[in-house]
């Protein structure tokens, strides 16, 4: 998995470790990486300018065909951090999302992933990607922020603060 993508914007999402996520010593469990890429893939989506439900009351469902993630170092309860999520791939019938999250204070990299979707249809059918969603997520975020998120591009710096 890259972090360097040709000409790709990059939503970053900055939230605090909740006490829910950690183990007994306070650190985040491995699961947890999984719920912030879907909380980073959301934001993506919003910023993209339509949410999961819009595109499922269209009748396309996306679901996780694979995931993977990395583990560089630990996040600990109350630690902010950034998970970066951007566009890896759009095919005719699935998206692969990457994501990188960071300790939002520091900058130090603690993990990296990718998950690959398959679009559905309404009777779990895969399908190809309606046109309006293809292109909208081939597209990208259209703003230089979105609530309290933020957008890059490419090259600018991509530096978690």
């Amino acid at each position: 998995m890259r972090e360097a993508f040709a000409n790709r914007p990059v939503v970053a999402t900055t939230f605090y470790v909740r006490y829910a996520e950690t183990d007994q010593m306070g650190i985040v469990h491995h699961s947890a990486y999984l719920i912030w890429f879907e909380e980073g893939r959301s934001q993506y989506m919003r910023a993209c300018g339509a949410d999961y439900a819009e595109i499922e009351r269209s009748g396309a469902l996306f679901a996780v065909a694979e995931a993977h993630a990395r583990y560089e170092a630990p996040a600990r309860y109350g630690e902010r951090v950034t998970v970066r999520t951007w566009v890896e791939e759009v095919r005719s019938r699935a998206i692969t999302f990457g994501y990188a999250v960071y300790n939002a204070d520091t900058g130090m990299r603690l993990a990296t992933g990718w998950t690959k979707h398959v679009c559905l249809d309404r009777d779990g059918r895969v399908t190809v990607i309606p046109e309006i969603w293809r292109s909208l997520l081939a597209r990208g975020p259209h703003a230089d922020t979105f609530g309290d998120q933020r957008v890059w591009g490419e090259s600018e710096d991509k530096g978690a603060r």
